[in-house]
């Protein structure tokens, strides 16, 4: 447990909070969340330690009125007084801690998945470069452990905060009495504690080191062939290459190598379970060792007896749980750690002197000497780009893969910012607009298109059910060329999509994806539409009409088209060619042709797939 926590000092946005301040910093999320969860926690606390001792002094108060010499009638009625006492108070204490074990681990969920909303509005407010750093990733990986159960990271602090406590109180009310009895006890019964505490930690780093890292490469293996023998993708080639055999004996090979490991954990666990046992027998026999000599030498009552040898167990048996308690309590925050490092991450606050957007009819974009590097990259993706988006101009971008076609639109969408240069909106550099309000002028269509378990309306609005314009959908839809779909579905719109959360959910073929993409482009209606290989699921015939059909419904506003092959090309405006990062043609789809550079060159390998399309015969001629 501790090695992982060594080598996240190698990332310097992981961060070391301490045990006390993660200790103040989950009871803050606690008041936040269910302050009641507090008071459950005290009540569950006093009562559990007051009940691992209660039944002592009862029984110390019942053989002191048996040793009283009363009369019959006498003792029955100090004894039905006592019980009558006894029983109301062990009623309040059971009742507490029922109350509080039953209503308190729901509770604690609750804070916890409200920690988890936290960590999740955080991912999604991050900066978009930075979800791609691997020190960002790093952090908000281990973030999201530490929020991933019961018993582990921040639920984990509040489970065994309650479990310290309870132990720790018990300690301190017993110490005193155990001390009274006599000291020596006391320091016998912390040595065994402490000796039986150092053998559990010294399991605990065998079990670790020979165990459970030795398997983490085999959860990893079990994992991958769960998935592969149970994912519907892979299941033809199992039955047409006959692999289940082959599978079956590869999982074999894995759970056999499990079971190894596991044999060799229950085989410490069995020893240290020995070890727990002898320490017991052997407290045990000081414990009465010492209260037997105290009724030699002191004249202790067989009353007394009985309450001493109740508080001598419930001592020992709370130190052990302390001193184990505390070491998962280490643990737990250490991993609250983690959790705290994402959530408090500093990100330099790069929008704190923005101003409005203009209210403009139209928009132009200029991309002046950008160039950008990626993080820990020495090549630049983009070398100083100069180009200018006019205001209803359709651009086509093209290029092979890796030309910077996609590094160019990042920085035109601003989900990156240039490293080198800059990028002005009439005539203003970008960064002095807030993100979010730059984003509006924007309807990207992507090359891969998430479709969430969600209804289809809420799929192209991307807004709830509440809050979506149907008939705005509807007619976004259709345009996008999902009429057909629509009209075979039977609930339209109201259709869910995928099976992953509804039974009668509609998984959507490729295309329909990428259609359903561009009614998403439509529904927001932006100033710039922005698709970036958004048909690479179609054929190149289908791909072009598609393009043609798209380019008739977007009508006077500006587009920018992204594609390694050329659909998009003859109906743009203009056609921007990209190689190793650098534009290296700009014109017209005609002047390029006539040009005979890298435009032509490429569009020459390709002309063959479009011959259905409608080229004049120079075209074919001069492509030919």
């Amino acid at each position: 447990m501790w090695s992982e926590y060594e080598e996240s000092k190698d990332n310097p946005l992981h961060k070391e909070f301490g045990i006390w301040s993660n200790t103040r910093f989950i009871l803050k999320k606690m008041a936040q969340y269910k302050p009641e969860a507090l008071w459950l926690m005290a009540i569950g606390m006093v009562c559990s330690s007051v009940m691992s001792y209660f039944w002592g002094i009862f029984g110390k108060y019942v053989i002191d009125i048996i040793q009283m010499g009363l009369s019959e009638d006498e003792a029955v009625k100090r004894l039905v007084g006592l019980i009558a006492v006894a029983g109301s108070v062990a009623f309040v204490l059971l009742l507490g801690n029922a109350v509080s074990n039953n209503m308190l681990w729901y509770k604690l969920i609750h804070i916890r998945m409200n920690m988890i909303t936290e960590r999740v509005s955080k991912v999604l407010n991050l900066r978009y470069e930075l979800i791609e750093r691997p020190d960002v990733l790093d952090v908000a990986m281990r973030a999201s452990q530490a929020t991933g159960g019961n018993n582990n990271g921040v639920e984990g602090m509040m489970h065994l905060m309650q479990q310290i406590l309870t132990s720790l109180l018990t300690v301190v009310v017993t110490f005193i009495a155990v001390t009274v009895l006599d000291f020596r006890l006391i320091i016998a019964l912390f040595v065994l504690s402490v000796l039986q505490f150092i053998h559990y930690k010294k399991i605990i780093t065998i079990d670790k080191e020979n165990v459970w890292d030795k398997l983490s490469n085999s959860w990893r293996k079990i994992s991958y062939m769960e998935r592969v023998t149970q994912d519907f993708d892979q299941a033809k080639d199992i039955r047409l290459f006959n692999l289940s055999g082959f599978l079956t004996k590869k999982q074999e090979e894995i759970y056999r190598e499990r079971l190894e490991k596991l044999d060799l954990h229950n085989e410490l666990w069995f020893k240290h379970s020995t070890i727990v046992q002898i320490t017991y027998v052997v407290i045990k026999v000081l414990i009465y060792i010492t209260l037997f000599m105290a009724v030699l030498n002191k004249g202790l009552q067989v009353g007394d007896f009985t309450m001493f040898l109740s508080f001598s167990l419930a001592f020992s048996s709370a130190l052990v749980d302390l001193l184990q308690k505390f070491g998962d309590y280490k643990k737990v925050s250490l991993e609250t750690d983690d959790y705290r490092s994402f959530i408090e991450l500093e990100i330099e606050d790069d929008e704190k002197d923005c101003i409005p957007l203009p209210e403009a009819d139209s928009f132009e974009i200029e991309f002046k000497n950008v160039s950008y590097t990626y993080p820990k990259s020495e090549k630049e993706a983009l070398k100083g780009l100069n180009l200018k988006l006019h205001v209803g101009e359709k651009l086509a971008v093209v290029g092979l893969n890796g030309a910077g076609k996609t590094t160019m639109i990042k920085l035109l969408l601003r989900l990156y910012d240039p490293t080198e240069g800059s990028i002005t909106l009439n005539g203003t550099d970008i960064r002095r607009y807030k993100r979010a309000d730059y984003y509006k002028l924007f309807a990207p269509v992507f090359q891969n298109v998430e479709i969430f378990a969600f209804l289809m309306s809420e799929n192209i609005a991307m807004k709830s059910e509440q809050d979506l314009d149907r008939n705005k959908v509807l007619k976004s839809a259709i345009e996008a060329g999902l009429g057909e779909k629509l009209t075979s579905l039977g609930k339209g719109i109201d259709s869910p999509l995928t099976n992953i959360v509804e039974e009668d959910g509609v998984d959507l073929s490729g295309g329909e994806k990428q259609k359903l993409a561009l009614a998403r482009a439509l529904y927001k209606g932006s100033r710039i539409i922005v698709l970036d290989e958004p048909t690479s699921a179609l054929d190149a015939i289908a791909e072009q009409r598609l393009y043609e059909q798209f380019d008739e419904m977007i009508g006077e506003k500006s587009a920018v088209y992204i594609s390694h092959r050329l659909a998009s090309t003859r109906f743009c405006d203009r056609v921007a060619m990209f190689e190793n990062g650098e534009l290296v043609e700009l014109g017209s789809h005609e002047e390029l042709m006539e040009k005979g550079g890298k435009y032509a060159e490429m569009f020459n390998v390709q002309a063959h797939y479009y011959r259905e399309d409608d080229m004049s015969e120079s075209e074919v001629e001069k492509v030919g």
